[in-house]
């Protein structure tokens, strides 16, 4: 009886092993973004610390106090998640507990009366008494092995107790700590409910004041959309340069195996170089390092609609990364410098060619780098610029195949 109820209590713990190990790793995973999601928030902060109170910088405020808020509504429900599963994982650790407390008073009940019986044999000699009265030598080595049997069940009874009793008071302990996570779970997620509450008000505020300064954010757009236009035909005639570039060297080369090699089919194909640039820079889509160290996204690609003014559409090539004033802009995979040059309303800009892609860095206070370059990944390629009408310090990047704009937060580390 004693050895099925240890066995039972065996795969009673297994079970809650197995069950608390999926749990385990669900809630491991909710803390590792709830960590991330506080550097976010934290890194948002310092950026909203920087930027200037001020009209003309009222639009990136609202901009990244939304960004703000979203990570923050993250992190609100990421911890409510963990204290569900924490919630889950006590009453589970409770049911164990109330389990191994009724099996510790079956198991004294038990040994108690084990105890009586020894006891009483000891008293009356009935143990002796038991072998000696045995017809037979067998008999009696039969009886002697029953008695041995039943004082190894005592034994193991009592080694039983006191094992269930240690598990108990490691699931006492366990629920002790869980209660006292529960508790700081909670203070922090209605902490963080305040702040949102506090940051959903400012942000409306933004948004009224927004609402009426419409005009100069329209023409504020109008000058924007129109740098936009010019960095676009400038990375344009950068790309379908080197295109023709490349293009001449691989009729020059063809023509080339060709004279060396008479009567042989001269397969045109692009210099080594370019084809192992361009294989590996493919194969990292979505691992991509950053342009800069630190950043908050906060444009992003393609036509959207803009954030405050209603019925006007935005169109971004690439995605603005705000960032630290003086960052280093750096560049996301090795490749050659194609062209640097000045656009006004983003500064400096910098391409670098991977074979068949571009990358295209702007909004740069200083270049580092000239054209034909070689450069590795992570190389300093300047330095953000800063605008000193709102203090805010963003990077604008791009990446192009060829001729064909792609989504860089699809190539990037999220």
């Amino acid at each position: 009886m004693a050895h099925s109820r240890k066995t039972s209590l065996l795969i009673l713990a297994l079970l809650l092993a197995v069950v608390a190990g999926f749990a385990q790793q669900s809630r491991k995973e909710l803390e590792e973004k709830r960590k991330k999601l506080l550097k976010d928030i934290e890194q948002t902060s310092s950026l909203l610390k920087q930027t200037k109170q001020d009209k003309a910088a009222t639009l990136s405020r609202y901009v990244t106090l939304q960004k703000q808020i979203n990570k923050r509504q993250q992190l609100v429900e990421t911890l409510q998640a963990e204290m569900g599963y924490l919630l889950d994982n006590m009453e589970r650790t409770a049911t164990v507990v109330i389990a191994l407390n009724d099996d510790i008073e079956r198991l004294k009940t038990e040994y108690v009366q084990i105890a009586r019986h020894a006891y009483r044999q000891k008293l009356t000699h009935s143990n002796w008494l038991f072998l000696l009265s045995a017809k037979s030598f067998n008999e009696a080595f039969r009886r002697w092995q029953y008695i041995r049997q039943y004082d190894r069940h005592r034994q193991r009874q009592a080694r039983l107790i006191l094992d269930t009793q240690q598990m108990l008071l490691g699931k006492i302990e366990s629920l002790e700590e869980r209660k006292k996570e529960k508790e700081n779970l909670l203070s922090t997620e209605q902490r963080q409910s305040r702040i949102l509450g506090i940051e959903m008000e400012a942000k409306n505020s933004l948004l009224q004041e927004l609402k009426g300064d419409e005009a100069r954010l329209a023409r504020d757009l109008e000058d924007k959309q129109a740098s936009a236009n010019k960095l676009n035909k400038a990375i344009e005639k950068v790309i379908r340069e080197e295109m023709e570039r490349i293009r001449r060297e691989e009729r020059s080369a063809a023509a080339a195996a060709s004279a060396a090699a008479p009567g042989k089919a001269a397969v045109p194909t692009a210099t080594p170089e370019v084809n192992i640039i361009s294989k590996e820079f493919n194969s990292n889509r979505g691992n991509l390092p950053w342009p800069v160290r630190n950043g908050v996204i906060t444009g992003h690609f393609g036509r959207q609609p803009h954030p405050t003014i209603p019925n006007i559409e935005i169109v971004n090539n690439g995605i603005d990364i705000r960032t630290d004033a003086g960052a280093a802009v750096r560049s996301v995979f090795e490749g050659t410098v194609v062209g640097t040059q000045f656009i006004p309303g983003f500064d400096y800009m910098v391409i670098l060619q991977h074979g068949s892609y571009y990358t295209v860095y702007s909004n740069l206070e200083e270049v580092s780098v000239k054209k034909g370059d070689k450069i590795i990944i992570g190389q300093s390629l300047g330095k953000v610029s800063t605008d000193q009408k709102t203090r805010t310090s963003e990077v604008h990047f791009e990446i192009w195949k060829e001729k064909t704009r792609l989504n860089p937060q699809e190539w990037v580390r999220k």
